[in-house]
């Protein structure tokens, strides 16, 4: 029996909202704590510090451990990109959801919910907990500002899912990132006398070419990880500008990069590998764990057995699971769709993935 008729109603409304990330998602967790609270769950929200986001952890169940899942509420922009639908309304073709977060990870998040409102009637074998944060795809910005609440009002659960598209399979790694911003400090002056002043994009090209030649040698002689591709820590510089006008030598410019670094890696230990120049300062601006699971863990071995592809695997983009790792709570990626079909024109979701999905949840929570 298909369980389309109760997943769709809810994905199509939170297709509806707009949540991209950067802008509020407050209607959303409105919406999404009136439904959990109907099915009997205790919901809490936890506000962003600017008061436009909130993030909502909600429980279902007495006793200690159960199931947690985790998802983010926010959105990539559709902006510069060409849709033939409009981003923001569920649209059925081809056996397929399109609609902007059907994918990257609204469809995850209706499974859930699906799921949840059968919990009066079929209550759930131990607790189910629920994570909703926001603006993971700025950075996983909004997780640390509620991960110390998520212990103290969910308890510790025996396993958290977070719901990113992995088409099912057991995902257990991910490199960890950090960004930065490079700001280089020159000396103004007329171009016609550039000699006399101090360029600061000089400063900066330099500093790009030294990132590359960082990346050279990590992938030479930095630790390595077959597992993941590239199999190493890797250093990105994105953006550099600086300068007012061509006839005026530069007073300022910056350079924005990441490091994406294996787990056994540090961040910090790569950047201390840079000899950075005077007039130069390094401001970390976003950082987000990596993911290091282990496959023989009771509770992750038990749910990868539940699996159709059962053999753990590795993502190149990064999740929040991270931080709950760091709790000591046995994480794991896993969710419907492939994040192949994310942060694309006409983001869809196969429908029997969502299908799928939810039987596998709905089993899991009932053993």
């Amino acid at each position: 029996m298909s369980h389309m008729p109760r997943i769709k109603p809810l994905l199509e409304k939170l297709v509806a909202f707009p949540t991209i990330a950067g802008t509020s998602n407050l209607e959303l967790i409105d919406w999404v704590k009136s439904r959990l609270v109907e099915s009997g769950f205790a919901v809490t929200v936890v506000p962003s510090r600017d008061r436009i986001k909130a993030g909502l952890l909600a429980r279902f169940g007495d006793g200690t451990g159960g199931t947690m899942f985790s998802a983010h509420t926010d959105v990539v922009s559709a902006e510069g990109q060409i849709w033939t639908t409009d981003p923001f309304s569920l649209v059925e073709r081809a056996d397929h959801y399109i609609g902007r977060g059907t994918t990257d990870m609204k469809g995850f998040i209706a499974c859930v919910l699906a799921l949840a409102e059968t919990f009066r009637e079929t209550p759930p074998a131990g607790p189910v907990t629920i994570c909703l944060s926001w603006d993971e795809e700025l950075g996983c910005r909004g997780i640390p500002e509620m991960i110390d609440c998520v212990l103290p009002v969910l308890g510790r659960p025996d396993l958290c899912i977070v719901g990113e598209p992995t088409l099912m399979r057991p995902v257990l790694g991910h490199k960890g990132k950090a960004s930065y911003r490079a700001e280089f400090q020159g000396t103004p002056g007329h171009s016609a006398m550039a000699p006399y002043f101090t360029n600061a994009l000089h400063g900066a090209a330099e500093f790009v070419l030294a990132l590359r030649s960082l990346q050279e040698a990590l992938a030479r002689e930095g630790i390595q990880d077959a597992t993941f591709d590239p199999p190493f820590s890797t250093v990105h510089a994105g953006i550099a500008r600086g300068g007012v006008a061509l006839n005026i030598v530069p007073s300022h410019a910056e350079v924005l990069f990441e490091i994406r670094h294996l787990a056994d890696e540090a961040p910090d230990d790569i950047l201390s590998r840079l000899d950075l120049p005077k007039g130069m300062s390094v401001s970390c601006t976003g950082q987000y764990p990596g993911l290091s699971g282990n496959a023989d863990e009771p509770m992750i071995a038990r749910f990868s057995k539940a699996l159709p592809d059962k053999t753990p695997s590795t993502v190149a983009f990064g999740t929040e699971a991270g931080y709950f790792a760091q709790l000591g709570i046995p994480t794991i990626v896993c969710g419907p769709g492939t994040m192949k079909d994310g942060h694309q024109p006409d983001e869809a979701i196969a429908i029997e993935q969502l299908d799928r999905y939810y039987t596998l949840i709905r089993d899991w929570i009932a053993n």
